[in-house]
């Protein structure tokens, strides 16, 4: 879907009987504009019959960290210690908040369960994310907490020199709260869990839930070790090298060892293992199939956010019932949109934009 699609989407679900004018006057565009639009969701499906009766669709669930991300970027190259001249951006991020805009932008209908405050930043992230189509109405928004900041700051290469976050919210999302969406949770086609989640929701989800396909982003070495008396849990695992030896404790020293490392994964009960492999590509295992895909060249604009498109693109392909390997290939063009932006979602990501990369990487 475009952008202004799933914009019109996002208001249909709230109000299946707005009328077009008034449609148009939300989003400032013209009626025949809208009616325009309409039709185009109309002949793919999306909508069915009068009154914008929307189609049945299956959905993605999104459990994770959303925050803030304050970005500074420097003119030239970093000088530590020193003031940089450059640029200070502002937008909304969070690994299971970026993975689910992404998964929303790629069409795939999704809901997002986090934590974030009754203050300035909370509301940006929640009007945000319906703007992208994201279903709010599972996030806890509270008064009496702070929502989350992630500060990082770039080198001149435009990689993260260093990065400072204050998730403590976090917390709140516990099991408590999680029991209380059993039913939702229950209904859903997939859920994407991110390693940011407590001990204890980690647990709760992974000992619970293991009968819908379990997507678990690790997030970094220290956040992985929570998922290791689970991995019989998980359907699909995406961790880069360091995170799955830190998990297997196996060391690589050649990438011809890489299937014996997702065989460990296997054997723990891990159904299917994408191993980032940086500017070398991915390794993906299912069990039946292992193949070493190569990064598609791409002149970097920021390095954050390329992970979680990533794991959005695995989730949107799964949904679409694709194999594992043209669920990997869209994946990782849709980490190389991601890595075309200052922003840390672009803006410019569908599965028009993704499948784009696809075609010119051929050529």
């Amino acid at each position: 879907m475009t952008e202004r699609e799933i914009e019109i989407l996002a208001i249909l679900k709230q109000d299946p009987l707005i009328p077009q004018q008034e449609l148009a006057d939300k989003i400032g565009i013209s009626r025949s504009a809208v009616a325009g639009h309409i039709m185009n969701l109309t002949h793919k499906g999306i909508i069915r019959g009068k009154g914008y009766i929307l189609a049945k669709t299956r959905f993605a669930v999104v459990i994770g960290g959303a925050n803030m991300d304050i970005l500074g970027r420097p003119t030239d190259g970093l000088r530590v210690g020193d003031s940089n001249p450059g640029s200070v951006s502002c937008s909304p991020g969070g690994v299971g908040r970026n993975i689910a805009e992404n998964l929303s932008r790629l069409g795939t209908e999704t809901r997002l369960m986090t934590a974030v405050g009754k203050d300035a930043y909370g509301q940006q992230i929640i009007e945000h994310c319906q703007h992208a189509g994201i279903d709010m109405k599972n996030t806890l928004q509270l008064s009496d907490g702070v929502t989350s900041t992630y500060l990082s700051v770039l080198d001149g290469d435009s990689d993260m020199h260093v990065a400072i976050n204050d998730m403590a919210i976090l917390e709140r999302l516990n099991v408590d709260v999680l029991k209380s969406q059993q039913a939702m949770l229950q209904r859903a086609d997939l859920i994407v869990i991110d390693a940011n989640l407590s001990e204890a929701s980690l647990a709760y989800l992974l000992s619970n839930y293991a009968d819908i396909p379990l997507f678990v982003d690790t997030v970094s070495c220290a956040k992985a070790t929570k998922l290791k008396p689970y991995l019989n849990a998980i359907h699909t695992l995406k961790p880069n090298l360091k995170e799955a030896e830190q998990l297997s404790g196996i060391a690589i020293s050649h990438y011809d060892q890489l299937p014996n490392l997702a065989n460990w994964f296997h054997e723990q009960g891990v159904e299917r293992i994408f191993l980032s492999l940086g500017i070398d590509g991915v390794f993906y295992s299912d069990k039946q199939e292992q193949a070493l895909i190569p990064a598609i060249p791409v002149s970097m604009v920021n390095a954050n956010g390329a992970g979680d498109a990533f794991l959005a693109g695995l989730a949107h392909g799964f949904i679409q019932d694709w194999s594992t390997r043209k669920s990997t290939e869209f994946a990782m063009a849709a980490a190389v949109v991601a890595l075309s932006d200052i922003a840390t979602i672009n803006p410019n990501m569908s599965e028009i934009s993704v499948n784009r990369v696809i075609k010119e990487s051929i050529c």
